[in-house]
């Protein structure tokens, strides 16, 4: 049995109703994504430009005014973005945390010889990067000695962290390399590794890197092994 010409009529209006209603979710959904991405990208284009204003002038010293202005953008847009400079100051350094890890780690896996040659490795690239007229030490330390009466600053506990990934990194690499207590060689290491930032910083010589990379080359090699599963047997 046929519908009566007006029901036809209200079925076809209710399906363009329905499939106009279907375009303008997409639209919207498109339009959403679209803003996502666009904002994404500012935040992208304002941590970029915080991270080389505060790297080589220290972030006491850099404004919002200036980071806005170096990232093309309004003081409004900045804070949408961020609530405050001190979220800004910890998403300077939460941008560089795995960059550097995978950096080092780069490194250290690139070298050929064992671990003490691996180790000695990454200092010798760093002493190489310290030798560039732009380089200004190790931003999680500045940043750290500028906040130092902030413990409890945000920038801070992701320097703690990414300090603590590198020394645990380390220690996995020693333990596959087959030493004892790796754990302990490793932040002896990381202690090697922030002094030789200190000292290069501070006397404006990478040479400190080399010196540092021979010492932690010789305390991995005079490091004991974890005994053969032949000799405890």
């Amino acid at each position: 049995m046929q519908k009566p010409p007006n029901a036809r009529v209200q079925d076809k209006r209710a399906q363009e109703a329905r499939a106009q209603n279907a375009r303008s979710q997409d639209r919207r959904a498109q339009d959403g994504r679209a803003q996502d991405i666009r904002a994404k990208d500012t935040r992208a284009k304002i941590v970029q430009a915080a991270s080389k204003l505060f790297y080589a002038e220290g972030i006491g010293r850099v404004s919002m005014d200036a980071v806005a202005e170096n990232a093309g953008v309004t003081k409004r847009t900045l804070y949408y973005h961020f609530d405050s400079k001190d979220d800004l100051v910890a998403a300077y350094l939460d941008a560089r945390d795995q960059p550097n890890l995978t950096q080092m780690a780069g490194w250290f896996a690139a070298a050929e010889g064992g671990a003490d040659a691996k180790v000695a490795a990454i200092f010798a690239a760093l002493a190489k990067s310290a030798r560039h007229p732009k380089w200004k030490g190790c931003g999680f330390l500045r940043t750290t000695a500028e906040l130092a009466a902030l413990p409890g600053h945000p920038a801070v506990k992701i320097g703690a962290r990414h300090k603590a990934a590198f020394a645990t990194w380390l220690a996995g690499e020693l333990q596959t390399a087959g030493f004892d207590a790796p754990t302990a060689l490793a932040r002896q290491i990381l202690l090697l590794l922030d002094g030789a930032f200190s000292a290069s910083l501070v006397h404006r010589d990478a040479s400190w890197f080399e010196e540092a990379g021979a010492a932690a080359g010789a305390l991995v090699r005079a490091h004991p092994r974890q005994p053969s599963p032949s000799a405890v047997s």
